[in-house]
C-alpha cells in the first residue's frame, strides 16, 4: 500500500512513512446543498435531446402550405360537396402522422439521452458520488479524471498534474496545466492527471451554457436533404403564385361558368401544385430512423447524422475500444539485462498504485501485480496520449529513491536500440508491448526520457471484438474505405487488423514518418490503411487531409485523445463507455459499445436518403404537371378539367400511399450529393409528359363530347390518361422490382379500376367513362406518354448522370 493511496482515502493510516497527510476538502454538507437548492442556485440547464412537444406540434401544424390548403378547404366547404373537401382530411391525417412519429422519436431520444448522460463525481459530506449534471449546486466540489468533461464553471481546488484541453472553447490545441486557484470553463475536458474544482457558476450563467443557449440537438438545419427540399419548395411557391392567380382569373372571370363549379375547379387546380406530403414524409422517415436506431441502443444526438453517415466514404477507426475490447491481460513479463523479476513486479505494483485513474493498460498491470510494498510515491506523471508514457518517482523505504517511466518502447528508446528488434517480433503477433525504464532525470524535466535504462517489457494481450471482422467486411462490401488510426505501435495495430482480415492491413505506417503538408498527407492516407503512433493533433490533421480530397469522413473513438478528431470529422461516433468529452462532441453515441451497430446506422441513413430522393420525384412530378396544366388551361381559355376529388384520388393512389411504403423500404445505395438536381432531372420531363398527354386527351374529349354531361365525360377521360401516366411514373420509380413493389403498384391500379366499375364510387368521385372511343384513345395516349417517359428518362441518365 503506497502513501498516495492512504492520503487519497483519508483513512486511519496517516502515520505511514512520509510527510504529513493533507486531508481532502469534504465538499458541501447536505444542509448547505438544501439551502442552495432553495435559493435556486442549481445547474438547471435542461438536457435537451429533442424538441419540446409544443415545438413539434407547432412545426407540423403551422406551415406555409397547411395555411394555403386550410383556406382552400374552408372555401370548399361552402361551395362544393364533401367529396371535393377530401384533400383537407388528408392534410389532417398527414399532420397527425407527422406529430405522432416525431413524438415517438422524442420519447426514444429522451430515454436514450438519460442513459448516455454524463454523471460527474461530486463530493458532499466527504463522500464522492455520481450525480446528474442537473443536481449540481453552486459551491459543489466536483472531482475530475482523464476524459472527464468540465460541466460547470469553477475554480481549481485540487490538482494532481491536471491538464485541461480548452480547444473546444478557445481553439487553442495545447493542453493547459491547471493549479489550485485557476479558473475552469465548462465545455473543456481533462486530458491528463486529476483533481477537483469548486463550482462558481451553474445553470445558464456557465460559459458553455451561454454558448449553447440557442442550440438544439434535434435539428435538420444542416441537412442537405432538408435544405434541398426547402429550395425546391421555394421555387414551387414562386411558380404557384402567378399560376394560381392566372387560374383564378381564368375560371372566375373569363369563363362564364356556374360560380360554385368554377371555384371548385380553381381549387382543384391549385391544391395539387403543393407537394405537401414531401415534408411530412421526410420528417417521418427521419423520426422512424431515430426510433429504429434507438431500439439498437444508438443515440442520434443530431438528426442529420443519420443522413451524414449514409454519405460517408471513409471511416477512421481507433483500434482500442473499437476493434478491440477495452480490457487487456498481461500475458508475459520479460526482465531485461538481468533485472530481478521480483523487484520489477514491485515497481509495476507501485506504478499501478501511483495513478488513481488508471487507463486500460495500467489496469491490466494492477490486476496482474497488486501493490504489496511500502513505497511512497513522491511525484507522478500521468499518462498522456501526446507523450505516450507515464511515470512516477518513489521513496523505496530503505533510503533508496528511484524514478520510473512506463510507456511506448519506440518512444522511450532511441532508434536502433537492440531491444526494439525483440519488441517488433511481439508486435507482429498483434501483442501490445510496454517498456518499463528507469531514468535519472526529474519527472518534470522535458528530457525525462533521455537516457532511460530499459528494465522490463510488459506484454499485453488485447481482446478482439467478436463482431469487428464482420463490420469491417460490411464496409469493404459497401465501398467505404476504413482507416485504422491508433496511438499504438503500427506493426501491432497492423497485426490486429490482419487478424480481422481488414483490406490493406499489410500497409502499416508509423505516423511519425507522415509528411506535415496536407496534400502529401492526404496521398499517404489514400494509399495506406493502418497508422500507428498517431498523436491527437495528427488525428485531427488526418481527418482534415481526407476532407481536403473530397472525402466524407466518419471518426470513431472512445478516448480523450479522439475528441478533437471526432469534433472535426463530418460524423463523430463515440462509444457509450467512452469519456464524457467524446460523448459530448459526437453526433452518434453507441450506448451498447458495439462497433457492429455502425452498419445499422449506415443502412438507416441510406434508407432515408435513397428513399426520400425516390419519392420526391413522385411529388415533384405532380407539382410540375399541375402547374403546366394550369398554364395550358389559362392560355387555352377552357374550363379546368379536374375537381379536387379527382386529384385527391390520383394523388392518394399514385403518390401518397405508394410513397409511404417506398420511403420506409430497405435501400443500400450510398447517398449521393446534389439532391435537387437528381430529383428535378426526372420530375421535369415526367411532369411535362404527363401534362401534355392529359391535356391532349382533354382537348380531344372537348371535340368529341357535347351536350349535357359533356364536361364530366371530358374530365373522366383526362383523369384516366393522367392516372395511367402517373402509374407509369410510379412503376419506373419502384424499380428494381421485388414482390412487394409489384404488389404495391398492382394494388393501386386495382383500386382505381374499382372506382371505375363500382356505381356508387363512380358517383362519389364523379368518374364515368362514356362510350368506348375516347376511353381507348385516352389509354393509347397514356401508353404513348409512358413510352416517351422511358425514352426521356434514359436520355436524362446519359445526358445528366447523377
Amino acid at each position: 500500500m503506497t502513501q498516495r493511496a492512504k492520503i487519497d482515502t483519508g483513512g486511519s493510516e496517516a502515520e505511514a512513512v512520509g510527510p504529513p497527510v493533507v486531508h481532502r476538502p469534504a465538499g458541501l454538507t447536505s444542509a448547505e446543498v438544501a439551502e442552495r437548492v432553495a435559493r435556486g442556485e442549481v445547474n438547471d440547464v435542461p438536457v435537451r435531446s429533442s424538441r419540446s412537444t409544443t415545438d413539434i406540434v407547432r412545426a407540423n401544424v403551422f406551415t406555409r402550405f397547411n395555411a394555403i390548403i386550410g383556406v382552400l378547404w374552408v372555401i370548399m366547404f361552402f361551395v362544393a360537396p364533401i367529396q371535393d373537401s377530401l384533400f383537407g382530411f388528408v392534410i389532417i391525417a398527414n399532420t397527425g402522422i407527422g406529430i405522432i412519429q416525431e413524438l415517438r422519436a422524442k420519447k426514444t431520444l429522451d430515454g436514450l439521452a438519460v442513459i448516455g448522460e454524463a454523471k460527474p463525481t461530486v463530493r458532499r459530506d466527504g463522500v464522492a458520488a455520481e450525480l446528474s449534471t442537473s443536481e449540481i449546486v453552486l459551491g459543489d466540489l466536483i472531482e475530475l479524471g482523464p476524459g472527464d468533461k468540465v460541466v460547470v464553471d469553477g475554480e481549481v481546488a485540487e490538482a494532481d498534474s491536471l491538464e485541461i484541453d480548452e480547444s473546444l472553447l478557445t481553439g487553442e490545441a495545447d493542453p493547459v496545466v491547471k493549479k489550485p486557484g485557476d479558473r475552469m470553463m465548462s465545455g473543456s475536458f481533462v486530458v491528463a492527471g486529476g483533481g477537483a474544482f469548486t463550482a462558481t457558476k451553474v445553470g445558464r450563467e456557465a460559459y458553455a451554457a451561454q454558448l449553447a443557449e440557442e442550440a438544439s440537438r434535434f435539428t435538420l438545419v444542416h441537412s442537405e436533404l432538408r435544405t434541398g427540399i426547402s429550395t425546391i419548395l421555394k421555387y414551387v411557391t414562386w411558380m404557384m403564385v402567378p399560376t394560381a392567380i392566372g387560374l383564378v382569373i381564368s375560371q372566375l372571370v373569363v369563363k362564364d361558368n356556374n360560380f360554385k363549379d368554377a371555384v371548385a375547379r380553381t381549387v382543384g387546380g391549385i391544391v395539387p401544385m403543393i407537394p405537401e406530403g414531401l415534408v411530412l414524409l421526410t420528417s417521418v422517415a427521419f423520426a422512424i430512423g431515430v426510433v429504429r436506431l434507438g431500439r439498437k441502443q444508438c443515440l442520434v444526438q443530431e438528426l442529420p447524422a443519420i443522413e451524414g453517415l449514409a454519405r460517408v466514404d471513409v471511416v477512421c477507426l481507433d483500434k482500442t475500444g473499437t476493434l478491440t475490447e477495452g480490457g487487456m491481460d498481461v500475458s508475459e513479463l520479460r526482465p531485461l539485462d538481468g533485472a530481478d523479476e521480483a523487484y520489477v513486479r514491485k515497481v509495476l505494483g507501485a506504478l499501478g498504485e501511483s495513478d488513481p485513474r488508471p487507463n486500460a493498460s495500467l489496469q491490466a498491470i494492477i490486476d496482474a501485480y497488486p501493490d504489496t510494498v511500502e513505497w511512497r510515491c513522491t511525484e507522478a506523471l500521468p499518462f498522456s496520449s501526446a507523450r505516450k508514457y507515464s511515470g512516477a518517482a518513489f521513496s523505496e523505504g530503505n533510503g533508496e529513491n528511484s524514478t520510473w517511466l512506463l510507456g511506448a518502447p519506440d518512444v522511450l528508446l532511441p532508434a536502433g536500440d537492440p531491444t526494439l528488434t525483440e519488441i517488433d517480433h511481439l508486435n507482429e503477433q498483434g501483442l501490445r508491448v510496454l517498456l518499463l525504464a528507469r531514468t535519472a532525470n526529474e519527472l518534470d524535466s522535458p528530457e525525462v526520457a533521455t537516457g532511460a535504462h530499459p528494465t522490463a517489457l510488459v506484454v499485453l494481450e488485447q481482446r478482439l471484438r467478436p463482431d469487428a471482422g464482420d463490420t469491417l467486411a460490411y464496409f469493404a462490401d459497401q465501398n467505404v474505405a476504413t482507416k485504422i488510426i491508433s496511438g499504438d505501435n503500427a506493426v501491432s495495430v497492423g497485426a490486429v487488423a490482419g487478424k480481422l482480415d481488414m483490406p490493406g492491413a499489410a500497409n502499416t505506417v508509423d505516423a511519425r514518418t507522415l509528411p506535415t503538408d496536407r496534400e502529401e498527407m492526404a496521398k499517404a492516407l489514400d494509399e495506406n490503411a493502418v497508422f500507428g503512433r498517431v498523436t491527437p493533433q495528427q488525428k485531427r490533421d488526418m481527418v482534415a487531409a481526407l476532407q481536403s480530397h473530397g472525402h466524407t469522413v466518419a471518426m470513431t473513438g472512445d478516448g480523450v485523445n479522439d475528441v478533437l478528431a471526432l469534433k472535426d470529422a463530418d460524423i463523430g461516433v463515440s462509444m457509450g463507455s467512452g469519456s464524457e468529452a467524446t460523448r459530448a462532441v459526437a453526433q452518434i453515441v453507441l450506448l451498447n459499445n458495439s462497433f457492429a451497430t455502425l452498419p445499422s446506422v449506415v443502412a438507416e441513413g441510406r434508407r432515408v436518403i435513397g428513399n426520400i430522393t425516390r419519392v420526391a420525384t413522385l411529388f415533384l412530378t405532380k407539382t410540375v404537371y399541375s402547374v403546366l396544366l394550369a398554364v395550358l388551361v389559362v392560355c387555352s381559355q377552357v374550363e379546368y378539367p379536374f375537381l379536387p376529388r379527382h386529384l385527391t384520388l390520383l394523388s392518394t393512389l399514385t403518390i401518397g400511399v405508394p410513397a409511404f411504403f417506398l420511403a420506409l423500404a430497405p435501400n443500400k445505395e450510398r447517398a449521393k450529393p446534389n439532391f435537387v438536381r437528381r430529383v428535378m432531372r426526372y420530375a421535369i420531363p415526367g411532369g411535362v409528359i404527363a401534362a401534355a398527354a392529359t391535356f391532349t386527351t382533354y382537348l380531344l374529349a372537348r371535340h368529341h363530347y357535347s351536350g349535357e354531361g359533356a364536361l364530366e365525360a371530358e374530365t373522366s377521360a383526362a383523369t384516366l390518361t393522367l392516372f395511367l401516366v402517373s402509374m407509369w411514373v410510379l412503376a419506373i420509380i419502384a424499380r428494381p422490382y421485388t414482390w412487394w413493389r409489384l404488389t404495391l403498384v398492382a394494388t393501386m391500379g386495382g383500386a382505381f379500376l374499382l372506382v371505375l366499375v363500382v356505381p356508387w364510387l363512380q358517383d362519389f368521385f364523379a368518374l364515368k367513362l362514356v362510350g368506348t372511343t375516347l376511353p381507348w384513345a385516352a389509354v393509347a395516349i397514356a401508353a404513348a406518354g409512358g413510352l416517351l417517359l422511358e425514352v426521356a428518362w434514359r436520355w436524362v441518365d446519359r445526358r445528366f448522370p447523377a
